[in-house]
């Protein structure tokens, strides 16, 4: 990684923490091909729901420990003394409806992969295939939700996922690249 002294200042978001400016620098808006990837960022999205990304950054490592890597197979089999002690963790959202909605979206990303192939065929066809890029003038001007978040969000809930509505869609679309939403100004690293 980069040390701090030389990471972007003239960033869409970020500057006041280091955490949040290696987020906004190395990986959002940066398009996302890996399963596992994938399906951390959607469960990580949904954790955020109600709170602040950063929140959930500074968890992230916490998450994979606790989530098996994101091992979505593992997760699935989560039974009730699994959730009685992921409730218990510090380290991570203990939030009942977000734990059992995550093995909950293990068991439906599962299917997606035996339906599709990989969840990554799936879930990028809510773009084509390749990322929209916008030019937004100012952070003010991105949307919460758009078509696209809204079709998907439809479809992840008819397939079994929880936490999948379409502010949370479209966070996860710009988290894994599937929307570049950097601002004109932003000086964002290629």
């Amino acid at each position: 990684m980069t040390p701090p002294s030389r990471l972007l200042t003239n960033r869409c978001f970020g500057n006041e923490n280091e955490l949040f400016a290696r987020y906004h620098d190395y990986e959002w808006g940066k398009p996302v091909h890996d399963d596992r990837r994938l399906f951390e960022m959607l469960i990580l999205e949904g954790a955020q729901a109600g709170l602040n990304w950063l929140i959930v950054l500074k968890k992230r490592e916490n998450y994979r420990k606790a989530f098996d890597n994101f091992d979505a197979m593992k997760i699935s089999k989560y039974g009730v003394e699994k959730v009685e002690r992921l409730l218990q963790d510090e380290g991570i959202i203990r939030n009942r409806l977000k734990i059992l909605a995550a093995i909950q979206n293990a068991k439906a990303f599962l299917k997606v992969q035996e339906e599709f192939g990989s969840f990554d065929k799936y879930i990028w066809r809510f773009t084509e295939g390749k990322p929209i890029v916008n030019r937004w003038k100012v952070l003010k001007e991105i949307p919460a939700r758009t078509a696209q978040s809204d079709a998907m969000s439809k479809d992840l809930q008819k397939k079994g996922f929880k936490f999948a509505g379409s502010t949370i869609c479209y966070a996860f679309m710009q988290a894994v690249g599937m929307v570049d939403d950097h601002i004109a100004t932003c000086r964002k690293k290629a």
